[in-house]
């Protein structure tokens, strides 16, 4: 069942007087608890387009819906998750989680009940009370799901969320990124510039083309869960979104 659409999206910015397209006549379905990962060369409109989902952007042209009524403006519906940690630093580790079911007038016990659930979801059981300085990259990160998950959104919608990360870590994190979207089943739009995180994570790829960002291939990944990194299958998938990623002039 289609969740998200996006239906002849454009996006033109204007800087220095000067006009620019980011994005090029995007169409695109995502069903209901489809895991999807955006990948381009940088410039090309992926966090753009994610923006323009999340509603704090708008489109120059087109529209982008929701269970089929139009984005106009950010909602719980859809958490947004950045590559910066965005935590406050002067709120506990309980209360950043917490702190949108705050901004609703959630009672709080009530909410602080839901926080400490999603934060045992994500492995921080125990850290309620510690500060945003106390935390790894990781830990701050798992936090930030855990504040988007905590409002139960139709959408979790994530950029680049894992790119500061060191190579282990990063990992952890994507092992455990999907076991959270196998207990929530949650629909999950995932910006990214790795291949190999893509392959790992994704139901589809969407690759972008350069600016202007155009959808130049959608590959689905048939592959069962967990992925074994290096095996054939995904090592002919990387060759192919490689081939794709690489410019009109050069030969695959």
């Amino acid at each position: 069942m289609a969740l998200l659409q996006i239906k002849g999206v454009y996006k033109h910015f204007f800087a220095d007087g000067k006009e620019m397209e980011a994005l090029h006549d995007i169409n695109l379905t995502i069903e209901e608890n489809q895991f999807v990962c955006f990948i381009g060369p940088s410039g090309c409109g992926k966090t753009t387009l994610l923006r323009i989902v999340a509603g704090l952007e708008a489109p120059t042209s087109g529209a982008a819906t929701i269970d089929g009524e139009p984005i106009v403006g950010p909602s719980p519906e859809r958490g947004m998750v950045f590559q910066e940690y965005s935590l406050f630093p002067w709120r506990t580790i309980l209360d950043n989680t917490v702190f949108g079911l705050e901004l609703k007038g959630i009672d709080k016990a009530k909410r602080e009940e839901r926080g400490r659930q999603y934060l045992k979801m994500v492995g921080l059981e125990g850290f309620e009370k510690r500060y945003p300085h106390e935390l790894s990259g990781g830990m701050k990160q798992r936090v930030a799901i855990a504040r988007a998950l905590v409002n139960d959104p139709k959408a979790l919608l994530m950029d680049e969320p894992f790119g500061a990360l060191d190579a282990q870590t990063r990992n952890t994190m994507q092992s455990e990124l999907l076991r959270i979207w196998e207990e929530e089943k949650k629909t999950v739009l995932f910006v990214t510039h790795s291949v190999d995180e893509a392959i790992y994570l994704a139901d589809a790829i969407v690759i972008m083309s350069a600016r202007p960002g155009r959808i130049k291939d959608i590959i689905q990944i048939p592959l069962p869960r967990p992925r074994t990194r290096t095996s054939t299958e995904v090592n002919q998938i990387r060759d192919r979104i490689l081939c794709d990623l690489r410019t009109e002039i050069a030969s695959c």
